[in-house]
């Protein structure tokens, strides 16, 4: 890619970025170094490798990479046999807890089996925990050796300990003795060039025996070293040379255990300075809500809500582009500060950061293409050393790029051929937008000329865009409308300024008749857009309002549907109940009997009562399971009216006919919540008294039964229910109040986890003659009871 364009694009502002976002040096210095790939294949594996990192940060969250040192030169004196030194070793273990971190962050938990393309890195890296482990325990700073480093340290360390404590104690003696105490100039122990000495007063210099290491600088105090102590302080030098000789023996043993494992910890730099920048990538992603562009080879661009990576996501308004499909050349019209320069650098840093590896701030699915190069003539390039005008900058550039394009190129041309006569330069940007069209050149142009308005509209291959303006506000919505070419609003804006209107009629008076007429065309294209655009809108929240309804009405058909299974289930195990407890107490008569009929015929009377007793019990049986088939046999259409009260035989549930019979024989009944469609044959019509209710105003009920009035409670308790069994008889139990001319009710749910009771209100708010609800005061129940009242 030209450094130009990536100059103009402002690609370094957000390499910048991308840097702010690495935790190491060495992650930095792989970010700045970021260009835009033309291989496809490398792209998409940077695409990919950015989406899985970003799907780990919004998983596991940030990983820190700060840890990560240089060590590259260490690793090189290891190959020679050198020793390293405290800094360097440290470094290298720095490196390996950084690499047991990173490598515990990219483990998988056992229910995680999806793989991506970063797994293969993470296992890559060996963290080394016994060598780091070593170095650890060996050093505990850049200037400290642990004394259990070796067991010849430790010795050696110990003698020290034990000859600078006879040394302080001989010296220790000798100040607090009175006849030294006179000769002293103070009363301390000082050390001269690494050996222990005490400060002599200059005039009894012959009365202390030892060796002058130092004097004042006024001569008035010598720095003696006592003889008592001269062997002391030499064995004291003696035991330093022996640490030192001492831990570089330990540091020699440890760069050779590290030497061990040059392979691996090259391979740990290599990889987690990889992995920095790739999790740097992604977390610049995650800044500006990112997502992976799809790439072609074949010229196409269709941006979704592409937004500029610079501005504030914030305020920037989300822009639509599409180019290279059906056209090659967008050309983007408008007044100026509407957004043309900010949607041509979009186009073109978007693809930079997209073949960079990049994520773009658009919708998800958003497509780029491959481009071998990004040509950008974008600003005022005026230059003063070179004599050269604004236009004839503009053009030295534009020449270069006329060259040097092909149909694998990007071109973006800010205001083409502008700063010249409007004529001239409006005939020459056509003559250069033709050249780029028949060379297949993905071109992408602003401007004010008018003459290409009408050339976008009439050439093959090329297309009109607009930034939409607002006249009434005098402000751009910088949105990009394609397909429609933009008006300058010149008049109109000036009117709003206050221009007087004279002017502006005068104005108009000299333009020419096609130019007005082609700006009322603009104009009419303008108000048909956004009537379309409006009807468009409503269609869709329409169509968003349809799918959430049908929605609701599969999961209400879905209830119901398993509902209705319920109840079946429960009353066919209820029939098989009834009937085994009959066939119990029939196999029961007959052992009796059998009994009986053993012994005399005394027992006859009794046999008789057993027989009755069997008798009434399958009567009562079969009643409970509703057998009448005569019943159902006499069953007709005719006898069926909406309100009257019926059994469903099949499922011994009572409930209310809601519409009349269908030519199948077949009737809608309302049990509780759940209505269905049952043939007659399998109804039973239950006589009960009715009663008028004139109070009532007219439904589609028709009458309100009386044995409602008598039966009903006037409270419910559905406590120790789950809300699937209790919202069916709350259901049923509201519907049977509501028909009794109850006022009020009670609602028993319990504390418990409050389930229940949210349960019951969500029902109360949707039914139509619930007047109101509360739950109960102190007295009522509080908080374990909700009154209803009903309208």
């Amino acid at each position: 890619m030209n450094e130009k364009a990536l100059r103009i694009l402002e690609y370094p502002k957000i390499i910048g970025k991308l840097a702010d976002c690495a935790t190491s040096a060495m992650g930095k210095d792989l970010c700045e170094k970021l260009l835009p790939s033309t291989d496809l294949g490398e792209i998409c594996q940077g695409q990919m490798e950015t989406t899985d990192a970003l799907s780990r940060l919004y998983a596991k969250g940030s990983i820190s990479f700060s840890g990560l040192r240089d060590i590259r030169g260490s690793l090189l004196r290891l190959k020679v046999g050198s020793s390293l030194s405290i800094q360097e070793l440290m470094h290298i273990a720095s490196l390996l807890e950084t690499a047991l971190r990173v490598k515990s962050y990219g483990r998988r938990d056992n229910d995680d089996l999806s793989s991506d393309s970063l797994d293969g890195f993470f296992n890559a890296i060996e963290p080394l925990s016994p060598v780091c482990r070593e170095i650890r325990r060996c050093i505990l700073s850049e200037e400290e050796i642990a004394d259990d480093a070796s067991a010849g340290l430790k010795h050696v360390r110990r003698s020290i300990k034990l000859t600078n404590d006879r040394i302080h104690s001989q010296l220790n003696s000798m100040v607090n003795s009175s006849s030294m105490g006179a000769m002293l100039q103070d009363n301390l122990i000082t050390m001269r060039g690494g050996r222990y000495c005490l400060p002599v007063k200059a005039e009894y210099r012959s009365q202390v025996q030892g060796m002058i290491h130092d004097q004042s600088s006024s001569g008035s105090t010598l720095f003696i070293e006592p003889m008592a102590v001269v062997k002391l302080n030499n064995d004291l030098r003696e035991l330093a040379a022996k640490e030192k000789e001492e831990i570089e023996k330990i540091l020699a043993e440890l760069s050779n255990q590290c030497g061990e494992y040059i392979e691996e910890l090259s391979t740990n730099v290599t990889v987690m300075t990889h992995l920095d920048f790739v999790f740097a990538k992604a977390s610049l992603s995650r800044s500006y809500s990112g997502s992976e562009p799809i790439f072609n080879e074949k010229g196409y661009i269709n941006i979704k809500k592409g937004r500029h990576p610079l501005l504030d996501k914030k305020k920037v308004v989300p822009i639509d582009i599409s180019i290279g499909k059906d056209y090659r050349l967008l050309l983007v019209t408008g007044p100026n500060t509407g957004g043309k320069t900010v949607s041509l650098k979009t186009v073109g840093l978007l693809t930079l950061m997209g073949q960079a590896g990049l994520h773009i701030p658009a919708f998800d699915h958003s497509e780029l293409s491959v481009y071998e190069e990004v040509f950008a003539d974008i600003g005022d390039e005026q230059s003063i050393e070179q004599s050269l005008s604004t236009f004839s900058s503009h053009m030295t550039n534009i020449v270069s790029i006329i060259e040097k394009s092909n149909y694998r190129s990007l071109v973006l041309l800010d205001e083409l051929c502008a700063g010249t006569d409007p004529t001239e330069g409006a005939a020459l940007a056509m003559a250069i937008l033709k050249n780029f069209l028949r060379r297949e050149v993905t071109t992408m142009a602003t401007t004010h000329y008018s003459e290409l308005k009408v050339f976008a509209l009439s050439t093959e291959g090329a297309c009109n865009a607009s930034c939409e303006f607002n006249v009434e506000t005098l402000s751009p919505t910088y949105r990009l409308l394609i397909g429609i070419p933009g008006k300058s609003n010149a008049f109109a804006i000036s009117s709003k300024l206050g221009l007087p209107n004279f002017m502006i009629e005068d104005a108009k008076k000299f333009i020419d008749a096609n130019d007005q007429s082609f700006e009322d065309l603009i104009s009419d294209l303008e108000s048909s857009r956004t009537i379309i655009e409006k009807e468009r809108l409503e269609i869709e929240a329409y169509k968003a309002e349809v799918s959430k309804l049908k929605e609701k009405l599969e999961a209400k058909q879905d209830n119901l549907a398993k509902q209705k299974e319920r109840i079946l289930r429960d009353a066919n195990e209820q029939a098989r109940k009834i009937l085994q407890d009959a066939k119990d107490y029939a196999d029961q008569t007959i052992r009796d009997m059998n009994k009986l009929a053993a012994g005399k015929m005394d027992n006859m009377k009794e046999m008789e009562k057993k027989r009755s007793a069997v008798r009434d019990k399958l009567s009562k049986t079969d009643e409970r399971l509703a057998l009448k088939k005569e019943q159902a046999r006499k069953n007709r259409p005719e006898d069926f009216h909406p309100g009257d009260t019926v059994r469903v035989l099949s499922m011994n549930l009572k409930g209310t006919i809601t519409g009349k019979p269908n030519s199948k024989g077949q009737v809608a009944v309302q049990m509780g919540i759940l209505k269905s469609m049952v043939n007659l044959s399998d109804l039973e019509l239950l006589d009960e008294e009715v009663i008028k209710a004139p109070t009532l105003k007219k439904t589609g009920a028709g009458k309100i039964k009386m044995s409602k009035s008598a039966s009903i409670s006037t409270s419910l308790n559905i406590i120790g229910k789950t809300v699937d069994e209790a919202m069916p008889e709350v259901d049923k139990y509201l519907d049977d109040a509501y028909l009794a001319h109850l006022t009020q009710v009670t609602i028993i749910h319990g504390r418990g986890t409050g389930k229940l009771r949210t349960a019951v209100h969500n029902k109360l708010k949707k039914c139509r003659y619930v007047k109101s609800y509360r739950l109960g005061t102190f007295g009522e129940g509080e908080t374990g009871v909700t009154i209803v009242d009903f309208k």
